[in-house]
């Protein structure tokens, strides 16, 4: 059955009782969890188990991750550079506690504008994708596999909308955003994350509330509006009814990935605080209460080390 424990599996470590203790601070309404979940420095952290080779942990270590006294969410980033077939997601709803929701990305392959003017896409190199947000083979490659497989256990899909080398009329984008959530089922929510602020647009979010399926990624990335600036965009207000919201906190503003990755791996330490970031997201748990349930799903390009974000994150509530 999706998402039952191996009843043969080697007993986990007992949680820490003060994380435990402080789980009863999160609110009902939210999800804490990191953007992604195999990371060898997260050892004594998150991991307290031995396993046999890196192979085994990027393989079994879901489980012991799933049960941190504060997580009850993580984001599937695999999901993004190909998409998982239904086996796949069974492999990872055994590992689940019930009740435990991850947010998976959609394939890249369908989120994607026009292709980067890189060679490893070869002849497809800066030319428009015509598969970009295609119902049908959303359907066959990323929602049918991911209902078969992992139901009990799907949060909000992630369609995370890349930067286009080729500058896209804002109006446009929202209707092409209308056109496919007109065309795909609502069984599981959308959440659209963007990463050109000019796309964060009055007739986008409009397009979102006429969806009930449908919310706008509050994120924290390099190029985006603060988290604060976009709630007061009205991103809270642009979810569809009954539709949860996510937070995904990535970068600071004005950072890059590859400097980040460098500067904080292996990732087991905060090294650099963002008291502005933090802020920001108690403002938003705070507007959300009674709204609609919120996803928080952290990276260690933030702070440095996610879990330790996501512990100060949830210290830091009244």
């Amino acid at each position: 059955m999706s998402g039952q424990m191996d009843l043969f599996q080697d007993p986990l470590p007992a949680p820490d009782p003060e994380l435990v203790a402080l789980a009863e601070a999160i609110p009902p309404h939210v999800r804490f969890g990191t953007s992604s979940w195999t990371f060898e420095g997260w050892r004594g952290l998150v991991y307290q188990k031995r396993y046999a080779t890196k192979q085994a942990f990027v393989r079994e270590s879901l489980r012991e991750y799933a049960a941190h006294p504060l997580f009850d969410t993580v984001g599937v980033d695999r999901s993004y550079y190909a998409p998982l077939t239904s086996e796949d997601w069974r492999a990872q709803a055994a590992q689940l506690p019930p009740g435990f929701r991850a947010c998976s990305k959609v394939w890249g392959e369908l989120t994607t504008r026009v292709f980067p003017r890189h060679e490893r896409y070869g002849e497809r190199a800066g030319q428009p994708n015509p598969f970009f947000l295609d119902p049908p083979r959303f359907l066959e490659s990323v929602l049918i596999p991911l209902i078969e497989g992992f139901d009990d256990h799907a949060g909000p899909l992630i369609v995370e909308i890349p930067p286009s080398p080729v500058a896209t009329e804002p109006r446009a984008f929202a209707a092409s955003i209308d056109r496919f959530l007109r065309g795909v089922p609502s069984e599981v929510p959308l959440a659209f994350e963007l990463r050109e602020p000019a796309l964060l647009s009055d007739a986008y979010l409009s397009v979102l509330r006429r969806h009930p399926h449908a919310s706008h990624v509050i994120n924290l990335h390099t190029r985006m509006p603060t988290v604060r600036e976009q709630m007061e965009r009205g991103a809270i207000d642009a979810a569809g009814a009954g539709a949860p919201l996510v937070c995904r906190l990535m970068l600071p503003p004005g950072r890059r990935y590859a400097e980040m990755k460098e500067a904080y791996a292996p990732f087991d330490r905060i090294v650099e605080p963002q008291p502005e970031m933090r802020a920001d997201v108690a403002a938003l748990i705070e507007a959300t209460r009674g709204v609609c349930e919120l996803y928080v799903l952290v990276n260690n390009k933030v702070e440095g080390s996610s879990p330790l974000t996501v512990r100060g994150l949830v210290e830091a509530l009244p």
